[in-house]
């Protein structure tokens, strides 16, 4: 059984347009449908504005659609999801964002960071096992426990987003929602990011959604490929599929489009 499935997702927004200002509807995500396995990443690919990061909130319930359904091992995420059973459901399912410098509070300590989702989620009866401790995920990412005491700006763009990972893993997820998460860095450190996530998800077997306007990045970690354009559903397949045998003229546009990934 897959762990996500996602099925017929839709979202609209209002806009105005006309010098009434009459108000119309305007499709960004249009009837997505895949799912993923667990232990698997699927990789969502597209150009800015082609939906894809709402449809990472959609999955976590931080806005509704049109119509569709989310289900996450079975579990209907959206309709008729209690606020308890929401509140497991998103801790099961973390997001990694896109931007290491705005995500992380600058006014709280490394420790402080790691230690919030546990604090949030401290009355959970699930989270009956020992926590790891923050000095055990920052290991997890790469840093040491010199990092705990020390604030968001001492570190440089790399290290902000290990801290972003080590914070979505404090409560032992079992999907990320990895939403451009090295867009903001440069090549080099992006690969690294990259490798540590692929590293991550041997050691922990995690299951990725992983969203990226790269195919390359996309192609590296991927298993199953979903490529969107202006909020629909274009091509989807194997990564193999997908890179060596496109079918789509755009598809081969997002393979041409973006140098190789250093690794």
């Amino acid at each position: 059984m897959a762990l996500l499935e996602v099925n017929q997702l839709t979202k609209n927004y209002a806009r105005r347009s006309g010098w009434l200002g009459a108000t119309q509807q305007k499709c960004v995500v249009d009837r997505i449908s895949f799912s993923i396995t667990r232990g698997e990443t699927l990789g969502l690919v597209g150009e800015s504005g082609s939906g894809k990061s709402t449809v990472a909130r959609m999955v976590l319930g931080l806005i509704p659609p049109a119509s569709g359904t989310v289900s996450f091992d079975g579990q209907e995420v959206i309709h008729g999801a209690s606020s308890a059973r929401l509140r497991t459901l998103r801790r099961r399912m973390q997001p990694v964002f896109q931007d290491p410098f705005a995500a992380l509070n600058p006014r709280m300590t490394v420790r402080q960071i790691i230690a919030e989702p546990s604090r949030i989620h401290r009355h959970d009866p699930d989270l009956t096992a020992r926590p790891k401790t923050a000095t055990e995920l920052l290991a997890e990412v790469g840093l040491d426990e010199s990092a705990l005491p020390r604030y968001p700006h001492e570190f440089s763009g790399g290290q902000r987003q290990r801290i972003n990972i080590a914070r979505a893993l404090a409560l032992r997820p079992e999907l990320l929602l990895l939403d451009e998460p090295v867009s903001a860095l440069d090549v080099s450190v992006g690969a690294q990011i990259v490798n540590l996530l692929r590293r991550l998800q041997q050691t922990l077997h995690l299951t990725y959604l992983f969203i990226s306007h790269s195919m390359p990045l996309v192609r590296y970690l991927s298993t199953n490929i979903v490529v969107m354009r202006a909020g629909k559903v274009v091509e989807a397949g194997t990564s193999e599929q997908i890179c060596h045998s496109p079918v789509e003229a755009y598809t081969k546009t997002l393979l041409e489009a973006t140098p190789e990934l250093p690794t």
